[in-house]
């Protein structure tokens, strides 16, 4: 693919989208890491962090690389160094960056660029269709009332990652919770209602759905909560995410995709219909 085709997806995809090219520039020169990263006065676990989109990267460094791959091409090379300065962009969120580890930042700018996001979640309602209110209350550790100024930070973050749902090249949402989660009062009733409500208008949406695992087949596929992410875009690989209390997992070799591939076409199975669903949101909140 040819760098001047990337476009969209934000600097997270063009870090990854970025470093992919390098490492089939590298691979075609027949030159091994150690010597790419010598020759930019690094390291092979530098041109390795690059190659995977991991770190960021210097317009001196790139063009030092390109050099040795044989790039000599001016058009080419500007193409390069220009995906460059678009990959080195702040994101919208880099003003919550005192909040957010870098793996979480990582996520929320693979969120931008996927164009399938598959998640399962068996506490909480989805952090893309939370409300406001069900966000505070599960940021703040169920007090609410008790929120600081760096909890609602938190909150606008949520609140502003849902905005990749309603953008001009939206990601399919398909989400699976257990039913548990329509039954956990968090934030109270009047908050739980309206988080059904809004349940109710999200899956509206064409490219939102949404499926309830019931209770007699809770707990048998997965046993815990994960995301996958898919990507149109041939340079990026599916990834799965797996959060955690110390942080948090990106999972990418294919045999670990096929794994959590298959957990989620059973829980899809296993759940009700979105349709179905609906139903049951809308039984549930004329019981509260």
């Amino acid at each position: 693919m040819d760098v001047a085709e990337v476009q969209g997806g934000g600097p997270t995809a063009r870090r990854i989208v970025l470093g992919a090219q390098l490492r089939r520039l590298r691979e075609a020169a027949e030159i091994s890491r150690a010597d790419a990263g010598y020759s930019i006065r690094g390291s092979e676990s530098k041109i390795s962090r690059m190659e995977l989109g991991r770190v960021g990267f210097k317009e001196r460094d790139i063009a030092d690389l390109l050099t040795l791959y044989g790039v000599h091409d001016s058009t080419e090379r500007e193409q390069f160094l220009d995906l460059v300065k678009q990959a080195s962009e702040p994101g919208w969120w880099h003003r919550y960056n005192d909040l957010m580890p870098p793996w979480f930042q990582d996520l929320v700018g693979l969120e931008e660029a996927a164009s399938r996001i598959q998640s399962y979640e068996l506490q909480f309602v989805p952090g893309l269709l939370q409300t406001e209110d069900y966000a505070r209350a599960v940021v703040s550790g169920g007090r609410p009332d008790h929120a600081t100024e760096e909890t609602e930070r938190r909150v606008a973050l949520r609140m502003s990652r849902q905005k990749v749902l309603h953008g001009l090249h939206a990601p399919k949402l398909w989400a699976v919770v257990d039913e548990s989660v329509l039954h956990r009062p968090i934030g109270g009733h009047r908050v739980l209602r309206e988080q059904l409500d809004h349940l109710l208008e999200m899956t509206r949406l064409p490219n939102v759905s949404l499926q309830v695992v019931p209770w007699a087949l809770s707990g048998y596929a997965a046993e815990g909560s994960f995301s996958v992410l898919r990507f149109s875009e041939p340079e990026l690989p599916d990834l799965v995410y797996l959060e955690h209390l110390g942080g948090a997992a990106y999972l990418d070799r294919a045999e670990e995709i096929e794994r959590y591939s298959r957990v989620i076409d059973r829980l899809t199975v296993d759940a009700e219909t979105p349709a179905r669903t609906r139903e049951l949101l809308a039984k549930r909140r004329a019981e509260l």
